[in-house]
């Protein structure tokens, strides 16, 4: 059965959709080109500085692709595997059950 957890991608995000993420205050990842098993306890939001990736869901051909520049929240509860064809570079958040106020202190 597919499931109907889906990566959303949104393609070159504003600064100013940025600044208001508070992006430069989240911590950096990086990954050297390769296959990952990734599955994700918590929805995640990233933004690639540098990279490519194919993600495959998890018992589908189905994949999404994206690349530096690209803003990307994964749902919680998703496994997949990331196929790294060039090395990434990213930001990233996961969502915390906490209240996520948009009043994020500067870091």
């Amino acid at each position: 059965m597919a499931s109907d957890l889906r990566i959303t991608i949104e393609r070159n995000p504003s600064q100013s959709r940025l600044a208001e993420l508070n992006i430069k205050c989240w911590p950096k990842w990086g990954c050297s080109p390769g296959k990952y098993q990734l599955k994700f306890d918590a929805e995640e939001t990233c933004y690639l500085l540098k990279g490519k990736v194919k993600a495959y869901t998890k018992g589908s051909s189905d994949f999404v692709e994206f690349g530096a520049g690209d803003l990307v929240t994964i749902p919680k509860g998703l496994s997949c595997t990331w196929d790294v064809s060039v090395a990434v570079d990213k930001y990233y958040k996961f969502e915390s059950s906490s209240s996520s106020s948009s009043s994020s202190p500067s870091c």
